[in-house]
C-alpha cells in the first residue's frame, strides 16, 4: 500500500494546504452548480430554448447539454483543478449526483413524468465518477502515466467530436470546441502534448468501435 502511495505521489503530489472549511464551501458550491445545471438542462429540453439568445439557439445548446462531451469536460475540470485526488472524487461525485437530482426532480415535479431507465444510466455514471475523477486528477501530473491518462480523456472527447470509424467527419461543432478546450486544459510541454494527442487517436478509434456514439 505504501509503495502504491509513493508511486502516485511521484506522478502528482497532493496539495493539502487549503483549510477544511474552504474545501467544504467549494464542495457545496460544486454541488449547487451541478443541481442548477441539471435543472437548466431539463428546462431547455422542455422548450425554454426559445428564450435564449440567438447565438445559443444556433449552436443547439439544448442538445449539446444532453450529449456526453460537455459532462466529460466538466468532470475533468473539477478533477484536475482540485487540490487532492480524494477531494476530486468527492467533488465530482457531488456535481454529477446533484446534476442528476436536479434534472429528474424537474422531470417529476414540474413536467410530471420520470424516465427511470435513462435516469439509471446517469445514476450509474454518477456512482462510477469518483473512481474516474481520482484517476483523472493525475492527468495534470508528470511522467508517462499522466500523459496516458490525459490521452484517454482527450481520446474520449475526440470520439465525441469526430466520427473516425466510418470515414472522418465532424459530428457536432460544439463537441469540437469542447475537445479543443480539453486540449488546452491538459496541455503540457510541446513534445508531451504531441505524444498525448497521438496516443488519443487510437483510443478514440477503439472507443467508437466498442461504445456507440452518445449524442
Amino acid at each position: 500500500m505504501e509503495n502504491v502511495k509513493s508511486f502516485l505521489t511521484r506522478i502528482r503530489k497532493p496539495d493539502k494546504s487549503t483549510p477544511r472549511h474552504i474545501q467544504i464551501l467549494v464542495s457545496i458550491g460544486i454541488a449547487m452548480a451541478g443541481f442548477a445545471l441539471g435543472v437548466l438542462q431539463k428546462r431547455l429540453d422542455s422548450g425554454a430554448v426559445n428564450e435564449l439568445p440567438v447565438i445559443l439557439q444556433r449552436i443547439d445548446i439544448s442538445n449539446y447539454l444532453g450529449r456526453f462531451a460537455i459532462w466529460i469536460l466538466l468532470g475533468t475540470v473539477i478533477s484536475v483543478y482540485t487540490r487532492t485526488p480524494v477531494r476530486a472524487a468527492i467533488n465530482t461525485f457531488l456535481f454529477f449526483i446533484c446534476m442528476v437530482a436536479g434534472y429528474y426532480l424537474y422531470c417529476h415535479y414540474v413536467l410530471g413524468f420520470l424516465p427511470r431507465t435513462y435516469m439509471m444510466v446517469w445514476v450509474i455514471f454518477s456512482l462510477v465518477s469518483p473512481i474516474l475523477a481520482f484517476i483523472c486528477w493525475y492527468a495534470k501530473g508528470d511522467g508517462v502515466v499522466a500523459v496516458l491518462i490525459s490521452a484517454c480523456i482527450l481520446g474520449v472527447l475526440f470520439s465525441q467530436a469526430f466520427l473516425i470509424t466510418q470515414g472522418f467527419y465532424v459530428t457536432h461543432l460544439p463537441e469540437v470546441i469542447t475537445w479543443l478546450v480539453g486540449v488546452i486544459i491538459l496541455i503540457r510541454k510541446p513534445k508531451e502534448t504531441m505524444l498525448e494527442l497521438v496516443i488519443s487517436l487510437p483510443i478514440a478509434f477503439v472507443y467508437q468501435l466498442f461504445i456507440p456514439y452518445w449524442g
